[in-house]
């Protein structure tokens, strides 16, 4: 008969262990890694019942296949912290808004924060956001951009140059290596 979900069931459910394991005569690593040799599967299951452990099949395509004896919940969340710890830090594009009126310490708060992001190695998009009459102005703008880049120096470097994009004015810096 037609499976129709067949597509959409995972095909890898992880090593085969205890009672999923078949086959036999199998080849048996003890707990502490040492070669317990070729034996029935049903005398390795008991073994890794009498030691409270689980039998896991680590190497299915041998022949005949390779099980360790070992605590299966353990082994998932090594392996869960091995992959979690090879993830590279996915790098993300903040952006921090001011206006040309903002006040001194509220653009010593928003360096603070940009800061922290690029200490977190993300990139930071800076942006001086002008209305109406503002635009007449735009050399404070300029003001509040380079003070920011003066000093955030010193965690980044300059990836665009403050430049005018329609009515706002933005810089682009990235996390220094």
């Amino acid at each position: 008969m037609f499976d129709r979900n067949a597509q959409q069931r995972p095909t890898d459910r992880g090593p085969r262990i205890n009672e999923q394991i078949r086959l036999t005569p199998i080849r048996v690593i003890g707990a502490e890694g040492e070669q317990l040799g070729i034996i029935p599967t049903a005398q390795a299951m008991e073994m890794a019942r009498e030691a409270g452990l689980d039998l896991v099949e680590v190497a299915p395509t041998e022949r005949p296949p390779v099980c360790k004896i070992m605590d299966y919940g353990k082994y998932r969340y090594e392996q869960s912290r091995k992959t979690h710890k090879n993830k590279p830090h996915q790098q993300k594009l903040k952006e921090i808004r001011v206006r040309p009126k903002t006040g001194e310490h509220d653009i010593d708060t928003k360096i603070n924060q940009a800061k922290r992001f690029l200490e977190h190695k993300d990139r930071l998009l800076i942006k001086v956001m002008f209305r109406g009459r503002e635009l007449q102005h735009i050399e404070e703008g300029q003001r509040i951009i380079t003070h920011m880049l003066e000093k955030l120096a010193d965690v980044s470097k300059v990836e665009k140059a403050p430049a005018m994009e329609g009515k706002s004015m933005t810089a682009m810096l990235a996390p220094k290596s």
